[in-house]
């Protein structure tokens, strides 16, 4: 188990930018908006060979009197009392506030080694006379720090090194499945993340977009290891009016990069919508695996086939995500909510699944002798043969006489057939045709 940093602090102080710097990437969303980082971020850190869990939170109002900001101290607290050291992020150019002795007062109780990092030193050379001040924090020598140009940062990440427990057993942990839960803002995704971990993990409200950043989390279980990837719900464009905005629909896409399985929930209230589409399209250009979690089902009345009618409709309206499975839950009550490991495995199973070329050919046979491949003008569509070029999606390469005989609707005959024969599902097949006599032009169909 790696040890733990929090980056806590008041908003605007530069957290997030430090957190990014430690961490060496762009994980945390950086705007001078207070209140951007509102639920807990994750990422790694390594110095002097070893390696470190950040976590990033959103600022902390200790005189928190809104459901959001209430919400974020809850998630900072959170974050705390799983860390091992923490960094109490102040701004030298503002000066030594009440709210920063609050947080620091705060930090008392949970009796863990703290770390005053004085933040927006960017000059280099003495030390400014500001930074004494927050010596009245009780909390050790401050450490001059500049986020924007990691100035100070070695000699706080060798103090943390030294103030780190030395019995953390250090190694390569499991990664497990990656899977991003998706869909449009207020479908139901942290709170389905926060149902499968048994904590409010992220932030829940019924205000739009309340999950900003995408968060990760590690699950294991009876059915294995799971990486999580809570995204930022994905907005239409005309509604992407703020730079932050923007930059949540680039992390959600970034996200289902990262994932092997996406999880794109539905709200059963409102049925698939034009944003639904969209970042269903999303994950099947992709190529990722998907499965179709109809969320919020315990708020509609149950008639005869209510199941079958949604089903048929969600379908109908994704109609190129009709290989992935559905499933009908309530990620507020749970209900069903364990049947997603299941499938979650399947579908990767599936997505990874390795083909023998002999065995693909055998069913390439059986399929033309049973459908005769196409003609046009007394020129018939001849399949040498078929092999597997890659997975994730399963991909395969038929070699052909003609790529122009090649008419999508055989292509999608011949991908059913597969699937049928080899049970794929929850996954694209990409099948991309060679002419015999082309040794590298490869186009998809």
């Amino acid at each position: 188990m790696k040890p733990v940093i929090a980056i806590v602090g008041r908003p605007n102080v530069g957290k997030s930018m430090l957190f990014n710097k430690l961490t060496g990437g762009r994980t945390a969303i950086v705007e001078d908006t207070p209140g951007v980082t509102r639920d807990r971020i994750y990422g790694e850190c390594e110095w002097r060979n070893r390696i470190f869990t950040v976590i990033d939170t959103g600022g902390i109002e200790p005189q928190a009197d809104t459901e959001i900001l209430k919400f974020m101290r809850a998630q900072a607290e959170i974050a705390i009392r799983h860390a091992d050291v923490v960094l109490l992020v102040t701004d030298v150019t503002v000066g030594l506030t009440a709210a920063d002795a609050d947080v620091a007062d705060m930090l008392l109780k949970y009796r863990k080694k703290v770390f005053v990092c004085v933040n927006k030193v960017d000059s280099i050379g003495s030390v400014p006379a500001e930074l004494y001040e927050f010596y009245n924090l009780g909390a050790g020598d401050p450490y001059p720090v500049s986020a924007l140009h990691g100035h100070g940062t070695g000699d706080l990440l060798d103090a943390v090194y030294e103030a780190c427990p030395s019995d953390v057993e250090e190694g390569e942990e499991e990664t497990g499945i990656s899977v991003a839960i998706i869909g449009k803002p207020n479908a139901g995704k942290s709170s389905l993340l926060n149902c499968i971990l048994g904590e409010e993990r992220v932030i829940v409200s019924d205000v739009p977009g309340t999950t900003r950043d995408s968060i990760d989390a590690r699950v294991e279980n009876e059915y294995g290891v799971y990486h999580f990837i809570d995204t930022a719900g994905i907005r239409r464009k005309a509604r992407v009016d703020e730079m932050v905005e923007k930059y949540s629909v680039l992390r959600a896409q970034m996200a289902i990069d990262r994932a092997d399985v996406c999880i794109l929930m539905i709200d059963a209230v409102e049925g698939v919508t034009e944003q639904d589409t969209k970042v269903a399209g999303f994950a099947h250009e992709k190529g990722k695996g998907v499965i179709i979690a109809v969320n919020k089902w315990d708020l509609i009345e149950k008639e005869t086939r209510t199941m079958d009618r949604m089903r048929e409709k969600v379908y109908t309206d994704l109609s190129y995500l009709t290989y992935a499975p559905m499933i009908f839950l309530s990620a507020k009550t749970g209900q069903r909510v364990p049947n997603l490991f299941p499938m979650i495995n399947e579908v990767y199973e599936s997505c990874t699944r390795r083909i023998p070329t002999g065995m693909l050919n055998e069913v390439l046979g059986e399929a033309t002798a049973k459908v005769q491949p196409p003609t046009d003008k007394g020129r018939r569509l001849r399949i040498y043969y078929m092999t597997q070029t890659g997975v994730k999606p399963p991909t395969f390469v038929a070699f052909t006489n003609s790529a122009e005989l090649f008419h999508f609707s055989y292509r999608r005959y011949l991908e059913n057939t597969i699937r049928e024969v080899f049970g794929i599902r929850g996954t694209p097949i990409r099948m991309l045709i060679r002419e015999k006599n082309e040794k590298t032009d490869v186009r998809d169909m």
